[in-house]
């Protein structure tokens, strides 16, 4: 009996513990699973232990261990509170962003979104430049419903006097085909290169028109694909989760990846649908995951320039394709920062050095690899090195606090104003229908650091 009694205390202490852990990290993406019905049941179950504890007498007869036992169960519902309180603040303050600077700032995000509404919300007042379709926004729907949804957005944005939202999607091909169904499942652009090389660039140039013709009949603008990674020569042994490269990269051959994916990338543009090679600098030769770690990049610049990097070079040169530049750190370059924010990496090499001067968008900023830095210093250093477009794609409630901010870094001079012209160019380039930007701003005006 006593020991039963003990074991019942020490679990009742380590689950208390657990509780509360999660409940002060309600808002963090990587607790997104639990949020709703889930924190519901750990609400109500926090406060059922607490009152059976306080019945039993832990209060008044099991001395200040029982005390601090109870108190330990009052966490949980306060940490949660706190956590919502914090969040709801972030947001009405966000929604309430002066009308000028959030079309200055919003042009610059593309979300990800779980409700119709709220997007609409950001949509009609500027807050975003483009929507993320997952596959938890067409899961089990009719095409012509997910179709009507995207066109009523976009006739909000129109009533609101705002150009036409970016409609971007994940749709590779074969692991990565997030829109498949109700849209078409191609196998990968890796099943292409062993065809002949006119075999390949015919059978890739009508995945593309495939691609394109479908995403577009939803409304869809623009697709994150292809990969210009290339494939491992080794055998991956890391715990993979989400990157899945081995299966994504289309060869080890730059040669091959170019070929396949640039008629891959002209059948896409041909149905009117854009393009986004992804992800540079390559995650070919990283052995972690970025969805959940930082990774490092070690190999010297020459032998990138040679090989890892060409088929980027290739695609870009003879393209309208957009870059998507991932999260990992180029250490030859900026060991300190990833080449996401790193402007040595953005600014150094693809706009001066290639001479780049198309849109450059992140990979999703709610990644393990930069979230879990401080993500207000990653946003401000990657607008300020050229970057045009933020991705807020797996949990859609950070993108309050990554707005927060921007429009906090802007309110203190801390974005570089000429970045931020020279970006809005780029944007009204690329997306005509992009006005210049409406901040009127000292033109001598520099940040100040983050």
């Amino acid at each position: 009996m006593r020991i039963a009694k003990r074991f019942g205390l020490v679990f009742a202490w380590l689950t208390g513990l657990l509780f509360t852990f999660a409940a002060i990290c309600s808002n963090h993406p990587f607790m997104m699973p639990l949020r709703g019905s889930p924190y519901g049941v750990l609400l109500a179950a926090s406060i059922a232990v607490m009152a059976a504890l306080s019945k039993l007498g832990f209060w008044k007869r099991a001395g200040l261990a029982g005390r601090w036992l109870v108190l330990l169960w009052c966490l949980p519902p306060l940490s949660m509170l706190s956590a919502r309180a914090s969040f709801e603040i972030t947001r009405h303050r966000v929604i309430r962003t002066d009308a000028m600077l959030a079309e200055s700032l919003g042009r610059h995000f593309v979300v990800g979104y779980s409700s119709f509404d709220e997007v609409a919300r950001l949509a009609e007042r500027g807050l975003i430049a483009g929507i993320y379709v997952s596959k938890g926004n067409v899961a089990k729907r009719e095409p012509q419903v997910i179709k009507a949804e995207i066109a009523a957005l976009q006739e909000r944005r129109r009533r609101a006097g705002l150009p036409p939202l970016i409609v971007a999607a994940d749709q590779e091909g074969g692991v990565v085909s997030h829109l498949s169904p109700p849209l078409t499942r191609l196998p990968s652009l890796a099943s292409l290169a062993e065809l002949s090389p006119e075999a390949r660039v015919k059978k890739a140039e009508e995945f593309g028109r495939t691609h394109g013709r479908e995403l577009s009949s939803l409304g869809v603008t623009l697709d994150f694909a292809p990969v210009l990674d290339l494939k491992p020569k080794a055998r991956r042994t890391r715990f993979d989760l989400n990157t899945m490269i081995s299966e994504r990269a289309i060869s080890e051959d730059p040669a091959v990846v170019s070929s396949i994916a640039l008629s891959y990338v002209h059948g896409l543009e041909s149905t009117g649908v854009g393009a986004t090679v992804k992800h540079f600098p390559g995650l070919g030769r990283v052995g972690s995951d970025t969805h959940l770690v930082s990774a490092d990049l070690d190999t010297p610049i020459e032998e990138l320039e040679a090989s890892d990097w060409r088929p980027f070079k290739d695609v870009l040169k003879a393209s309208r394709a957009q870059l998507m530049i991932g999260h990992v750190r180029l250490t030859a370059i900026d060991p300190a920062r990833p080449a996401s924010h790193s402007k040595a990496v953005i600014d150094g090499i693809i706009r001066k050095a290639w001479n780049y001067q198309g849109v450059i968008i992140t990979d999703d900023l709610v990644m393990g690899a930069v979230y879990g830095r401080n993500i207000c210093t990653v946003v401000v250093e990657a607008l300020n090195a050229g970057v045009d477009l933020l991705l807020v794609a797996f949990d859609s409630q950070q993108f309050y606090r990554i707005f927060a901010c921007a429009s906090d870094a802007a309110e203190h001079n801390r974005l570089d104003l000429e970045m931020l012209r020279d970006s809005d160019a780029r944007l009204a380039q690329n997306f005509p229908k992009v006005s210049p930007s409406p901040i009127s701003t000292p033109a001598d005006a520099r940040p100040t650091g983050e």
